[in-house]
């Protein structure tokens, strides 16, 4: 079986992970649990895990990449890390307000202000 192509730009410099979507669209169920997985995964390697996730390309999230983004806050808490989210369009950041995810995740305006905040 041939390995799957990545949907993510993961970087890492110092214990601090960053990650980027390559898609604009995460709706696929299929992408959505592999991207959790990479995630996890990425988590998992850490000791204490501080991980940035930007949305920098993402036009349309699914409610379910909203549970993997749940599942990852989770798995980075147990790991006493921090998880901030960065880059989220207007439209998509109103999903995360009426969903109160806003409450939950620690959100900053770019992918640099996030990375300072975990420096």
């Amino acid at each position: 079986m041939a390995k799957e192509t990545s949907r993510l730009r993961i970087t890492g410099t110092d214990g601090l992970v960053r990650v980027e979507f390559v898609d604009r669209d995460i709706l696929d169920e299929a992408n959505i649990r592999q991207i959790g997985a990479e995630i996890l995964g990425r988590i998992e390697a850490e000791t204490k895990p501080r991980v940035v996730i930007s949305f920098h390309n993402v036009e349309h999230l699914s409610s379910a990449a909203l549970g993997t983004l749940i599942t990852v806050n989770s798995a980075v808490k147990k790991k006493a890390g921090e998880l901030r989210l960065s880059d989220i369009r207007p439209s998509t950041l109103e999903v995360f307000k009426i969903t109160k995810l806003d409450r939950i995740f620690h959100i900053c305006d770019t992918a640099e202000a996030a990375m300072r905040s975990l420096a």
